[in-house]
């Protein structure tokens, strides 16, 4: 590429990408196996929330008045979750979708781990998708927390999940360019990517703070 083409492409690219040269160079890196870790075992705990609450819906509709083992008082339990609207949002339990998605960063990570390269496109689509799971758990975490008022402890394992989930690859997407950015933000992706677990505690930090604060009255009985 001549100084020439690059001044021209870095002044069409100004607002809105990060580089023409990192979307070639992608076809032929593949990410990092931290990374691939991160999918696999960010993924490999928010199936097994899934499927733990899948089973639980089994007990509950095999047996209604059955305890179940994440039933721990009136605040939090599984129970008084999975039996209300909005743990059916589409018609068939919630965690059904989490089995079948919490499946797709497994996948992915394992593959990156046996040499496997994905198009630019490909991560596109799977950012998306990351990003329609973190609003759908930020929206079950808004009801459990404020509608329901019930704390589900399988359910939070999930939330746990997706955020360093979501981080990882959302700021892998902007740093590498598979995700559109304005230029002068390049240099920030590349360092909060190798920093993406501070993300994590920050966006967690939070919400454990508004659940400290909802349930605030609750804490003190614990000890009584």
């Amino acid at each position: 590429m001549t100084p020439t083409t690059q001044i021209v492409i870095s002044s069409a690219c100004h607002t809105y990408c990060v580089g023409i040269e990192k979307e070639a160079k992608s076809i032929t890196l593949a990410p990092s196996r931290g990374f691939a870790f991160t999918l696999i075992w960010t993924g490999l705990l928010g199936w097994f929330a899934a499927f733990s609450l899948v089973l639980e819906r089994i007990r509950v509709a095999s047996n209604p008045e059955a305890t179940l083992s994440c039933d721990l008082n009136p605040f939090i339990s599984c129970k008084s979750v999975i039996l209300t609207a909005q743990a059916s949002l589409f018609g068939f339990p919630n965690p059904l979708i989490g089995v079948a998605a919490f499946v797709a960063p497994i996948a992915v990570g394992t593959a990156i781990l046996a040499g496997a390269k994905f198009a630019p496109w490909f991560w596109r689509l799977f950012s998306i998708g990351i990003t329609l799971g973190l609003v759908f758990v930020l929206w079950l975490w808004i009801q459990s927390t404020y509608v329901i008022g019930v704390l589900c402890p399988y359910c939070m394992v999930a939330w746990a999940a997706m955020v360093p989930l979501f981080w990882k690859v959302i700021l892998f997407g902007a740093k590498d360019g598979f995700i559109e950015t304005p230029l002068r933000f390049v240099g920030f992706f590349d360092r909060a990517y190798d920093k993406s677990w501070a993300f994590t505690l920050v966006t967690e930090g939070i919400l454990v703070a508004l659940i400290i604060a909802r349930f605030w009255i609750f804490w003190p009985t614990l000890w009584q």
